[in-house]
C-alpha cells in the first residue's frame, strides 16, 4: 500500500492518501488489485488490511465518510488495544456498572474509535469541539450517529471532557438567540437595514414569546428582505418602488422546492400581513421617537392585498370543522383499537417471558420462537435485561416484544389522556406528578381530584376536574414508572422546543426509556404513536385516504363533546384556557351557530351588570355554596360531574346526561332501569304511543352506553388502590 500511495503527489502519507480519494469509496482498491497478477479477491482483502493497519499505525486518518463504505470490524475489534487501552478498559468497567447495556458500550466504542483514528488522537485527549465535529458531521450528512451520546456520557464520568450534561443537553444549551444572531443568520447585506430590523424586532421581543419572535423573523427577513436584496442587490431603502414590489408579491405566490417544482404559498397572507405592520409600526413610533423618522416610507403591502385574510381564517376553519366531524364518529373505534393493542400487546409479553430461550409461542395466528440473547459480556444485557426478543417462524422477522409493549402502552396513555382532557400537545407532555391536586370537603372528607394544567400557550394556568376515567389513566401511568423506579417517579428535565429553554428536573409522567436514560417524550414520538394506533385500526376519510388524528384533533373533538353534551360555552372556554369565548367556538364543528349567537348575548348582558370588582375574597356565603356544589353532585345512580357554577342541561333526566358517573355499585339497579325501560318500549308500541316509544328508545340507547362503560371501567380496573400522592387543598380557616 505504500509502495503504491508514494505514486501520488503529496508531502507526506495523508496527503496522498487524498489524492487518491480514499475516504470516498473503495473502487480504488479494486482497481489495484487487478494490477497485480495473484488473485484478484485475495490481494483486494490484503489492501484493505493494508489499509486498515496503515490507520491503526497512525499514518494516515481516515475521514467520517470512510466508516460507513467499510464496514470493517477489524479496525473496531483491534483499535482499543491499541489506542488507550487502559481508559477504554475503564470505559468498560463504568459501562458494566451503570445502566448502560452492552449493546449501547459496544456502539459507543465504535464511536470511540473512529472519533480517535479521525483526529489522530489518544482518546483522553479527546475534546468537547471533537465530538460535536462528529456530531454535525452526522447531521449534515445524515447518518447516525449512534453511540456518540453514550461515549459523551463515559467520557465525562472518566473526566476526560468538561461538561455538565448530557450530548442533547449540551448542545441545546445555546438556548433562544439574541435578535442580532436571528437577523445575521438570514445574510443581510445592508448594514443600515439590519439594524432596522434588529431594533424592529427588539421592540416587538417583550410582548412575543421566543418561538414568535422566530417567526416573525423569518417573515420579515428571510421572506420579505432577503428576498428583495437577492433579486435587486444594491438597495439600502426600506421605500420600494411599485415595480419591485409587485416583483416580490409575484415571488411570494409560490414555495420553489429543490427539485424546481412549485407549490402555491400557504403562508402568503400572514406574510403580507407581518410586512404591512413593519411598515404601520414604524409610521405610528416615528410620532414618539425621532429615531425611526428616516425609516417611516409607505408601506409595499396595500390594505387591499391582505383582504382575502378573513376568507382565508373561514376556509381554515371549515377545514378543522370537516376533521372533527369526521373523526369524533370513529374516535371510540380508536380508543378501542388502543386498549386492545396494549392488553394484547401486555399478554404477548408475558407469554414470551415465560418461554424458555429457543422455545416456541403462538399469538394472534401467529407462530414465534424466542431467540437466543447475543451472547457478549454481560449475556443478556447486550440489549437490557429486560429485553424480550422473538422470531417470527414463517417470515424470519424479530420482534423486541418489550418495545412493542412499551409503545402499546403510551399510545394508549395519550389517547385516554388527550380525549379526557382537551389540552394542548405542550401542555400534555408538561403534566407531572406534582400537578395532581386535591380538594377535600370540609363537612363529608370527600376528595375531588383536580389536574393542574401549567401555563402554556395562553400563560394561565388552569385546573380540571379529574373525571374517574382520567384518574384510573393517571393511576396506571404512575404505577408503571414506579415499578421501573423502585416505587418513585423519575426526575427529569424537559427541554421545550419552541423556547429553546431546558426545565428543571420534574417527575413528569409522559418519559420513556431512551437507550439508558430517561427522557420526557418528542413531539414526533406522540405523532408516530398516534399515527400507528390510526394505522391499526384502517380508518379512512371519504377519499379513501388514512383517518391521522394529531394531538389537537382531540382538543376540538373535545370541545365539540362538551358543549353538544350541555356544557356552557364559556366554562368549556374555561376548561381550555381560551381568553375568548370565540375562539372556542371556532372549535365547535356541530353545534348551532344561532344557539351560540344567542348564548354569547345573553353573556354579554349578564357581564353588563356584574360588579367591577372581578377579583376578590370569597365570602362566607359563597365559599358554602361552593362546598355544596360537591354535596349536591350525589345522585341515586352515582355522581354528577358537571363543573361548578352550572345547573342541570338536562331537566335532571340523569340517564341521558353524560356528566353522569355510574357507580360500580348501582349497577343492579341500573339492569332494572334497562328492564323496565325494555317493558315501557314494548307497552308503548302495543297502545301505539309512537312519540313516548321514540323517547324510551333514546335512553335506553343512553342506558346501555351507561352499562358498556361501566362494565369496561369495572374490567380494567385491577382491584388495588394506587396512592397517587397528590396534595389536599383543604378549606380556608
Amino acid at each position: 500500500m505504500l509502495g503504491w500511495l508514494e505514486r501520488w503527489p503529496g508531502t507526506g502519507w495523508q496527503e496522498r492518501w487524498v489524492a487518491v480519494g480514499g475516504d470516498q469509496g473503495l473502487e480504488w482498491i479494486d482497481h489495484l488489485a487487478a494490477e497485480d497478477p495473484r488473485s484478484e479477491d485475495i490481494n483486494s482483502l490484503e489492501l484493505r488490511m493494508g489499509v486498515n493497519w496503515l490507520f491503526l499505525a497512525r499514518v494516515m486518518r481516515p475521514a467520517y465518510s470512510y466508516f460507513p463504505r467499510s464496514k470493517s470490524p477489524f479496525l473496531f475489534e483491534h483499535a482499543p488495544r491499541l489506542i488507550s487501552p487502559d481508559l477504554f478498559e475503564h470505559l468498560a468497567q463504568e459501562a458494566a456498572a451503570s445502566p448502560i447495556t452492552c449493546r449501547e458500550h459496544t456502539l459507543a466504542r465504535r464511536a470511540l474509535v473512529k472519533l480517535a483514528l479521525h483526529t489522530g488522537k489518544e482518546v483522553e485527549q479527546l475534546s468537547v469541539e471533537d465530538m460535536l465535529e462528529f456530531r454535525d458531521w452526522a447531521n449534515r450528512n445524515r447518518k447516525a450517529n449512534r453511540g456518540l451520546g453514550t461515549a459523551w456520557d463515559l467520557l465525562r464520568r472518566a473526566g476526560v471532557i468538561s461538561a455538565n450534561g448530557s450530548l442533547l443537553e449540551t448542545t441545546r444549551r445555546g438556548g433562544q438567540r439574541p435578535i442580532s444572531e436571528l437577523v445575521d443568520s438570514y445574510g443581510v447585506r445592508s448594514s443600515t437595514i439590519r439594524e432596522v430590523l434588529i431594533r424592529y424586532l427588539e421592540e416587538r421581543r417583550a410582548s412575543l414569546d421566543y418561538n414568535s419572535v422566530r417567526s416573525l423573523a423569518s417573515h420579515l427577513v428571510g421572506l420579505f428582505w432577503v428576498d428583495i436584496e437577492t433579486h435587486h442587490p444594491g438597495i439600502d431603502s426600506l421605500e420600494l418602488t411599485e415595480d419591485i414590489a409587485q416583483a416580490w408579491k409575484q415571488r411570494l405566490l409560490v414555495v420553489r422546492t429543490k427539485n424546481g417544482q412549485t407549490r402555491p404559498r400557504k403562508t402568503r397572507l400572514e406574510t403580507l400581513t407581518k410586512v404591512r405592520a413593519f411598515y404601520l409600526d414604524i409610521q405610528e413610533w416615528a410620532h414618539t421617537d425621532p429615531a425611526w423618522v428616516p425609516w417611516a416610507v409607505p408601506s409595499p403591502v396595500r390594505r387591499g392585498d391582505t383582504d382575502g385574510i378573513l376568507k382565508a381564517r373561514q376556509q381554515t376553519t371549515a377545514r378543522m370543522h370537516q376533521r372533527v366531524r369526521e373523526r369524533l364518529p370513529q374516535l371510540l373505534v380508536l380508543v378501542e383499537t388502543a386498549e386492545k393493542h396494549r392488553d394484547s400487546q401486555r399478554a404477548f409479553l408475558e407469554e414470551a417471558r415465560q418461554t424458555p430461550a429457543g422455545g416456541a409461542l403462538a399469538h394472534d395466528g401467529q407462530r414465534y420462537r424466542r431467540v437466543v440473547p447475543k451472547q457478549q459480556p454481560g449475556g443478556e444485557r447486550y440489549r437490557g435485561p429486560d429485553t424480550v426478543l422473538v422470531e417470527n417462524i414463517d417470515t424470519g422477522i424479530r420482534i423486541d416484544v418489550t418495545q412493542t409493549e412499551d409503545e402499546a402502552f403510551w399510545a394508549w396513555g395519550l389517547i385516554e389522556t388527550l380525549r379526557h382532557t382537551g389540552v394542548r400537545l405542550e401542555e400534555l407532555l408538561e403534566i407531572t406528578h406534582l400537578a395532581l391536586n386535591s380538594y377535600q370537603l370540609p363537612e363529608t372528607g370527600e376528595l375531588v381530584p383536580l389536574l393542574q394544567i401549567v401555563p402554556s400557550k395562553s400563560n394561565e394556568e388552569r385546573l380540571l376536574l379529574i373525571s374517574p376515567e382520567l384518574a384510573s389513566v393517571l393511576a396506571t401511568i404512575i404505577s408503571r414508572l414506579r415499578r421501573d423506579h423502585g416505587g418513585t417517579v423519575p426526575l427529569v428535565a424537559r427541554y421545550d422546543p419552541h423556547e429553546r429553554i431546558t426545565g428543571p428536573p420534574l417527575p413528569h409522567l409522559f418519559q420513556r426509556k431512551n437507550a439508558h436514560r430517561w427522557g420526557v417524550m418528542s413531539y414526533n414520538t406522540v405523532r408516530r404513536l398516534l399515527n400507528d394506533t390510526v394505522a391499526r385500526t384502517g380508518l379512512r376519510n371519504a377519499a379513501g385516504e388514512t383517518l391521522n388524528y394529531t394531538a389537537h384533533d382531540f382538543r376540538r373533538i373535545f370541545a365539540t363533546d362538551a358543549v353538544t353534551g350541555g356544557l356552557p360555552v364559556h366554562i368549556a372556554a374555561r376548561l381550555l384556557g381560551h381568553h375568548s369565548v370565540a375562539t372556542t367556538q371556532s372549535y365547535l364543528a356541530v353545534f348551532q351557530e344561532d344557539l351560540v349567537r344567542a348564548y354569547r348575548s345573553f353573556l354579554d348582558s349578564r357581564r353588563s351588570v356584574r360588579p367591577e370588582a372581578e377579583y376578590r375574597e370569597p365570602t362566607e356565603e359563597e365559599w358554602r355554596e361552593f362546598q355544596q356544589h360537591f354535596q349536591a353532585r350525589k345522585l341515586e345512580l352515582g355522581d354528577c360531574g358537571r363543573p361548578y357554577g352550572t345547573g342541570c342541561q338536562h331537566e335532571h333526566a340523569c340517564l341521558r346526561c353524560p356528566m353522569l358517573r355510574v357507580a360500580p355499585a348501582q349497577r343492579p339497579r341500573l339492569l332494572t332501569i334497562l328492564q323496565n325501560l325494555d317493558d315501557r318500549i314494548t307497552e308503548a308500541k302495543m297502545n301505539g304511543w309512537l312519540g313516548e316509544v321514540q323517547g324510551l328508545q333514546y335512553s335506553l340507547a343512553k342506558a346501555k352506553e351507561k352499562l358498556a362503560n361501566l362494565d369496561k371501567a369495572i374490567s380494567n380496573s385491577t382491584g388495588t388502590l394506587t396512592d397517587l400522592g397528590i396534595p389536599t387543598l383543604r378549606a380556608p380557616l
